[in-house]
């Protein structure tokens, strides 16, 4: 069996942020839009899911026109079964990643995060699969004492730390 690998860059404005995940239902759409709604009610999402079964579809849920069309973008150049795009404005992925990952049917998270992304795709004779995430840059040394003091005012200022 021949398998094909390929990177393909996640589209997404540098101000927002993604999950990206895999699951195993189509009821994926509707149960993730209640989670994030009622977790965060001022969230801003798209929601894009690849079905790989039936009628394959991208099944989508949003509650932003902007958002979903990002998601969609994001899944029909992605198109791998079972992967879900959400894209997240007015919220962090720390405010709902914990909820996304206890709905029965999300089997994985890929990656959360505001960082550019790309996506590792396999592609046999059935279809493709994401085999992993690069999710922004490699390290570029350890951290001195004023970047302890840059991170810990940052923490406060976007008030995750008293």
């Amino acid at each position: 069996m021949k398998i094909e690998l390929e990177t393909v860059k996640v589209d997404k404005p540098q101000d927002l942020n993604i999950i990206i995940g895999q699951a195993h239902f189509i009821k994926t759409v509707e149960d993730i839009y209640e989670v994030l709604v009622t977790t965060v009610p001022s969230v801003k999402f798209g929601l894009a899911f690849c079905e790989s079964s039936g009628k394959c579809l991208i099944r989508v849920e949003a509650n932003d026109e902007e958002l979903k069309t990002i998601a969609i973008g994001n899944a029909m150049r992605i198109g791998c079964g079972h992967s879900f795009f959400l894209i997240l404005k007015n919220a962090f992925p720390v405010n709902v990643l914990n909820q996304i990952k206890n709905v029965p049917e999300v089997c994985r998270i890929f990656c959360a995060t505001a960082n550019p992304v790309e996506i590792i795709i396999a592609q046999t004779e059935q279809g493709r699969g994401i085999l992993g995430v690069i999710d922004g840059a490699s390290p570029r040394g350890v951290e001195q004492e004023e970047d302890v003091r840059w991170r810990k005012e940052f923490l406060r200022k976007i008030g995750y730390k008293l």
